[in-house]
């Protein structure tokens, strides 16, 4: 991805990252340009979402209430992360997670 991409792409990645409505926005807002960065923004914040709402659900049956505090602290890390990479034009994947969520979702932007 080159610095042009980035540029035109950085507002939609930002959306991204916002709610689980922002990666829809972002999605069909993409679908005209095919821009490269916001693609990899998608499919990043797309994958945390799922992973969020997921270990959420799991994590909700124990009555812990330091379960939790990790789980939201984990996950505030992980989307700061995702979401300062989308703000400074960089395609870092997200630590632990970033590569499988590429490969998991790659038909997104093709």
């Amino acid at each position: 991805m080159d610095q042009n991409s980035a540029k035109e792409g950085k507002g939609l990645s930002i959306i991204a990252y916002i709610t689980i409505i922002g990666v829809l926005i972002a999605f069909f807002m993409n679908q005209e340009k095919k821009n490269s960065f916001t693609f990899f923004h998608i499919r990043q914040s797309l994958g945390l979402w799922l992973m969020y709402f997921i270990f959420g659900y799991v994590i909700s049956g124990f009555d812990s209430w330091m379960l939790t505090y990790s789980f939201w602290i984990f996950f505030a890390v992980l989307f700061l992360y995702g979401l300062l990479g989308a703000i400074s034009g960089k395609a870092n994947s997200i630590p632990i997670l970033g590569d499988f969520f590429q490969k998991l979702f790659k038909s997104l932007g093709n």
